[in-house]
């Protein structure tokens, strides 16, 4: 397509903004008008390389949308190509649309939820990474390349000079970010307004080769820039093309104004705006059968094939007694050491499988992956929130990433986990040192919020191990089952108290202790299920019983198994604040059983600020040791 289609096709994709987000009467038209002559050129302009009958062929170029409030820029380039209808078009925001206010995987041309800004970058380093690491072992001509739109106003997010370091770090010169210069953001102008030179200077201080378009609105400097961000720029690594552009541009009343972020423009005065436009050529709607192909100029090797034979390889599932071997009961084993060797083990024989770790590798353990499979092993260093991004990412490219730091600095990535849940995602997250029991380190390194954090995801499963054989088979299941997993694991050693042929599954939990003549029951997990252990063997020797349960799926909760000792009083007790934990979990199985009253519930938890000090005193301290469930126990029986 040459420069004067480009032309009429980026006034019908405008005609399409305008009157997609007036008949929605909502959505931002303003940041879509900006970026137009730049992803109108990326799609249209040969520089894509994309089979549209075909989204999830792995080797596709990927193109997100950071600044995914310019979704109806993203649905209007679609409507040009004719897989949308301008009726469907029309449909923006609507309940029952796939065209959502912010781009999702509803729409199937969508790898990514967006909205959340600062996280496209990442995402796209995650693809990018995958992509090296599918083309490693295979000859392709042309590496697929990942394109993200970004807007001024989300740099000032601290995730995307993560990104944009760790991007450098891997060089990755498949990695192409276009950064949309508009100046304003909601309020008001941003921090550097058009001083695109700043932008400049702070983007290669970050190790990337930049592109700069002072006028991103003219055809001819910006299909310049995507040929020199294609072929002439230094490919030892990534890219940004930095655009000056105007907010609003070709709306004379909303170009370069305040006010009009996320304003459509009123109906009556549309008619005024598309006259104002100029002309629209109605024909050229979905005559472009295949714009993001480059035509006789494809050089990617396969193209014509289908998901799968180039992709990765299926997941094969693993014997788990390999994954425990060596593991005897009463040896004594830290669950995250488990976790570490787990992974090693299923790296002989899933593929798949890849690793992330936020810089503590050598504490998580994920070390053990590390020195068996490099190039499978991500350093993500001290980037929780790039890391968890980038790992959706990666999993979009066919994956299974694990992404390991301390329970605590996890915390710091919640609403990139949160913003997962919306991408179809397939995500294992391990958070280490979790709990009070880490003694000495003190409270900022103490994971108190975790289990609250992971259960809120709506679809998530969150595993707490109490062993080593427990820890080995969760993460087999993790990497066998789809979806949003968390392994809670301990810093300290504990007693392997399963056997090699131990089974469990999400949503189970384990009776360890039980008699005719309990006169309580107690409810914990990880380091907490050893105190209880240690508990009832105390109260055994003063002619009490008591049952113990070990929780190790906190969710789903085994709600049967928790309600059949609803006639007994209750403890559970747990290394972790009292909002959010086990212990609202076990209490929500219970408030479920309709038939009984709940009997006496108490909940021992960490409610006092922790400090520094052993295990053994910390755990005195909150009152969540055997000697705090053997007081709770008879004060329950009184």
């Amino acid at each position: 397509m040459n420069l004067a289609q480009l032309k009429e096709l980026c006034r019908l994709v405008r005609y399409d903004i305008i009157t997609s987000t007036t008949a929605a009467g909502s959505g931002h038209p303003s940041s879509s008008l900006s970026a137009t002559e730049l992803m109108t050129t990326l799609y249209f302009g040969g520089f894509l390389h994309y089979d549209l009958q075909n989204p999830k062929y792995p080797l596709n170029d990927r193109v997100i949308f950071s600044k995914g409030h310019a979704s109806p820029l993203l649905y209007s380039l679609y409507q040009a190509t004719g897989i949308l209808t301008y009726k469907q078009l029309l449909t923006l925001r609507k309940f029952d649309s796939i065209l959502e206010g912010h781009p999702s995987p509803r729409f199937k041309y969508v790898d990514v939820a967006t909205g959340a800004l600062g996280q496209g970058l990442s995402l796209g380093l995650g693809m990018a990474l995958g992509i090296k690491l599918l083309t490693k072992k295979q000859k392709v001509n042309r590496e697929p390349k990942v394109w993200v739109l970004m807007g001024d106003s989300e740099f000032a997010e601290g995730q995307i000079w993560e990104a944009l370091e760790v991007a450098s770090y891997y060089k990755l010169n498949n990695l192409i970010g276009i950064l949309d210069v508009n100046r304003l953001g909601q309020r008001g102008e941003t921090m550097l307004g058009w001083d695109i030179r700043r932008y400049d200077e702070r983007v290669k201080t970050f190790g990337w080769e930049t592109i700069v378009v002072d006028d991103g609105h003219n055809l001819e400097k910006v299909y310049k820039a995507f040929q020199q961000a294609e072929t002439t720029v230094s490919v030892s690594g990534p890219k940004m093309i930095i655009a000056k552009t105007i907010k609003g541009k070709g709306v004379s009343f909303m170009a370069n104004a305040d006010g009009w972020h996320g304003k459509a423009v009123p109906k009556d005065k549309l008619d005024e705006v598309l006259k104002e436009l100029g002309p629209v050529d109605l024909k050229m709607k979905g005559k472009i059968s295949k714009p993001t192909i480059k035509g006789d100029n494809l050089d990617l090797q396969g193209t014509q094939l289908r998901s799968g034979k180039n992709g990765p390889k299926a997941a094969v599932r693993v014997n788990t007694d390999e994954l425990s071997t060596g593991y005897t009961v009463g040896s004594m084993v830290a669950t995250r050491e488990a976790y570490g060797e787990s992974l090693a083990a299923l790296g002989k024989t899933n593929p798949n499988l890849v690793v992330f770790d936020a810089e503590v590798s050598n504490s998580t353990y994920a070390e053990k992956f590390q020195a068996a499979y490099t190039d499978r092993y991500f350093e993500m260093f001290i980037t929780e929130q790039n890391m968890v991004s980038a790992a959706l990412g990666i999993s979009k490219i066919g994956f299974i990433p694990f992404s390991s730091t301390f329970a605590a600095f996890l915390t710091r990535a919640f609403d990139q986990i949160r913003m997962a849940q919306y991408s179809q995602p397939n995500l294992k997250f391990c958070g280490s040192h979790a709990g009070v029991s880490i003694g000495q380190d003190g409270p900022s390194q103490m994971g108190l919020e975790d289990l609250a954090m992971m259960r809120s995801i709506l679809e998530s499963v969150v595993f707490y191990p109490s062993d080593a054989v427990s820890a080995a088979k969760m993460v087999e299941i993790m990497s066998n089952n789809k979806g949003t997993f968390y392994l809670r694991t301990t810093r300290e050693k504990t007693p392997v108290i399963y056997k090699q042929n131990e089974t469990f599954s999400i949503g189970g939990s384990k009776i360890l202790r039980q008699s005719g003549k309990d006169i309580a029951v107690v409810f914990a997990a990880g380091i907490t299920l050893h105190e209880s252990l240690k508990a009832h063997e105390e109260l055994k020797k003063e002619g009490v019983n008591i049952a113990v349960v070990d929780i190790y799926c906190v969710k789903p909760i085994d709600y049967k198994t928790i309600q059949q000792f609803n006639h007994l009083p209750i403890i559970v007790v747990e290394d972790h604040y009292p909002a959010g934990g086990l212990g609202e979990a076990v209490e929500s199985a219970l408030l479920e059983d309709k038939t009984r009253n709940i009997t006496r519930l108490i909940h021992l938890s960490v409610r006092q600020i922790p400090r520094s000090g052993s295990p053994d005193e910390l755990l005195n301290f909150e009152q969540i040791n055997a000697a705090a469930i053997i007081k709770a126990v008879k004060q329950a029986h009184k």
